[in-house]
């Protein structure tokens, strides 16, 4: 479950610059373009997941990210998946569809 006492960033710019100033610890985060999610992820090391991720096609079109740091990142991955399921009529982020 979320723990209300981990606060998310403010949305940032998708850019390297931003990207190089995300703490390397464990978190989860989200991308969107134009106000949607494309993709919502968990890592022991934010930064590093997030430079992975921004080489994949579709996430390149992402032009904001946000963060929270958590050592739970699995569970409230987990969490922030289903809700997101909950709210778009059990549909995945656009960048997490498999093929």
């Amino acid at each position: 479950m979320l723990n209300r006492d981990n606060t998310w960033s403010d949305w940032l710019d998708f850019n390297e610059e931003t990207i190089s100033k995300i703490p390397q610890s464990a978190g989860v985060y989200m991308m969107h373009a134009s106000m949607k999610i494309l993709f919502i992820g968990g890592s022991e090391n934010i930064k590093k997941s997030i430079q992975e991720k921004e080489k994949e096609p579709c996430i390149s079109k992402a032009t904001r990210v946000r963060y929270m740091q958590t050592g739970s990142y699995e569970q409230v991955s987990e969490d922030l998946i289903k809700d997101y399921q909950d709210r778009h009529e059990g549909n995945i982020p656009q960048c997490m569809s498999v093929g």
